[in-house]
C-alpha cells in the first residue's frame, strides 16, 4: 500500500486521518501496520465504501483539496471496489536500527546470506541480489527507470525487488532513488563485492 512522501508527512503529523483506495482484492486488514517511508502507519478501520458516500470533508482527511479530486485520483483504477481507511502514525521503522547496522556477527551474516539466496533461487532471473546491491552502490540516489537499465531489468521488476532487500535492512530509499545502508556496504564488502 503506497503513500505518496507529502501524505506521509501528514500522517505523521495527524493532519491526514484517512485514506481511500481501489483494489480489485483487498491489500491491508484491519489493524494492519505498513511499513513506509517515515515508519509504521496502522490501518485502524477498514470499511468497503460507495464513491457517493464519500464526503468533502472525507476527502480533505485523506489529503484531497475536495471529493472532485479524490475521485479522480481514484477512477485512475478502472477495476476494483473502494475502500476507505482509518490511518495514523504507529512508530519509526524498525528496519532502521538493522539497516544502521555496521558489523554483524558471523551468524546473523549467514542468515542473511541464506535469505539472500532464496531470493535469488525464487526469481526466474536467476541471481540478482548481489547485481543489484552493486549498481545501487555504483549508482547512489539514481533515479529507479535510469537504475533499471544500468541494472538491465525492468523499472517495475526493480523497485519491486529492492524493496524486498530494504525490508532486510540493505537499501535505504530516497527521493529519487536508492542508497546502501551501512549494513549493504558492511554486506557486500564481507562477501568481496566492494566497489573499488
Amino acid at each position: 500500500m503506497l503513500f505518496t512522501m507529502k501524505h506521509l508527512g501528514e500522517i505523521k503529523s495527524g493532519k491526514i486521518t484517512l485514506a481511500f483506495r481501489k483494489w480489485k482484492k483487498l491489500a491491508v486488514k484491519n489493524g494492519s501496520r505498513v511499513q513506509t517511508g517515515i515508519g509504521l502507519v496502522e490501518i485502524s478501520a477498514l470499511s468497503e465504501c460507495n464513491r457517493n458516500d464519500i464526503s468533502e470533508q472525507d476527502a480533505i482527511q485523506a489529503g484531497f483539496r475536495d471529493s472532485k479530486s479524490l475521485l479522480a485520483a481514484l477512477d485512475k483504477f478502472t477495476e476494483g471496489s473502494i475502500y476507505k481507511m482509518d490511518v495514523k502514525y504507529f512508530s519509526e521503522d524498525p528496519r532502521i536500527d538493522l539497516r544502521e547496522q555496521p558489523t554483524m556477527p558471523d551468524e546473523e551474516f549467514e542468515a542473511l546470506k541464506e535469505k539472500l539466496t532464496r531470493l535469488d533461487q525464487a526469481s526466474k532471473l536467476g541471481n540478482w541480489t548481489i547485481k543489484v546491491l552493486r549498481a545501487i552502490q555504483e549508482n547512489p540516489k539514481l533515479r529507479a527507470a535510469d537504475l533499471a537499465v544500468k541494472a538491465k531489468k525492468e523499472k517495475e521488476w526493480l523497485k519491486l525487488n529492492v524493496r524486498k532487500l530494504k525490508n532486510l535492512g540493505l537499501t535505504i530509499s530516497h527521493e529519487p532513488g536508492y542508497t546502501l545502508s551501512p549494513l549493504g556496504e558492511h554486506y557486500l564488502e564481507r562477501v568481496g563485492t566492494r566497489k573499488a
